[in-house]
């Protein structure tokens, strides 16, 4: 069975998304069946891999909320084992319309039941909230990875979104753990990307990824081209970077890591 992980930071701006892209890209470049579910309203995800949100007849939404097969939303990318289910801007609307579905919180879950036999990883890119969506994802996850950007208030909402998974740890998914949290947006040259680095890491010790990400062009530039960053270039420091996270986490579940 294929473990689901979900990327989640009531922030903005924090590298969800580039995260989501480059770590299931990652995975699939070694080898492992990989899924991305785009589970934001604002598609990035789906437009970062070369996908027009407003041409996508049938997303995450249609699954959720109309009961639509979700084998029939998945689409193929063009990187081998990497898979996509993408999202459209009517997700905005899917916490209204659930509020009247019985068990809405495991709508997700639901979706996702029928095909973790098939994947090794499920990634899935949350909004910047803690609506129902995102507690959709949590609650069908079975762990979180929390990007945490090298800025100042790198900290601030990270208390909320862990007092968040201690509430669906405790009601609705026992089963979910923190994968970790990573630092993302590092610069060597700023002294408080450094601070940020020795504060998060003082706090929260070994729940913190050895690896970081980096400002780096080839990350940011990579989503116009539609493509993750390893397809865009493959020796640049943000693609090796995310190698190396997809890399530790194989090692932590115990994988064997195939080159």
């Amino acid at each position: 069975m294929g473990k689901v992980i979900a990327i989640a930071n009531q922030k903005g701006g924090v590298g969800k998304t580039t995260t989501t892209i480059n770590l299931a890209a990652s995975l699939a470049a070694l080898e492992f069946k990989t899924l991305i579910v785009d589970a934001d309203p604002q598609a990035n995800s789906t437009s970062g891999l070369g996908y027009n949100p407003k041409e996508i007849e049938n997303s995450i939404y249609e699954c959720m909320v109309d009961g639509v097969q979700i084998q029939d939303i998945i689409i193929e990318t063009d990187i081998p084992y990497l898979h996509l289910l993408p999202s459209h801007i009517d997700l905005v609307g899917a916490e209204i319309e659930m509020i009247n579905i019985q068990d809405r919180e495991m709508r997700m879950k639901e979706c996702l039941s029928g095909i973790t036999d098939y994947y090794d990883f499920i990634i899935i890119d949350c909004s910047p909230s803690l609506g129902l969506i995102t507690i959709n994802a949590l609650t069908g996850a079975d762990s979180v990875i929390i990007p945490v950007q090298c800025e100042y208030f790198a900290l601030e909402g990270l208390g909320k979104l862990l007092n968040t998974v201690k509430i669906i740890q405790s009601r609705l998914n026992t089963e979910l753990t923190i994968e970790g949290i990573l630092l993302t947006m590092y610069d060597l040259r700023v002294r408080l990307s450094n601070q940020v680095v020795a504060e998060v890491t003082s706090h929260f010790k070994n729940m913190v990824f050895d690896t970081i990400i980096p400002r780096n062009i080839r990350l940011s530039e990579s989503p116009s081209f539609g493509v993750p960053a390893i397809a865009h270039d493959a020796e640049s420091k943000g693609a090796i970077s995310y190698l190396n996270l997809a890399r530790e986490i194989l090692t932590k579940n115990g994988y064997v890591n195939q080159e």
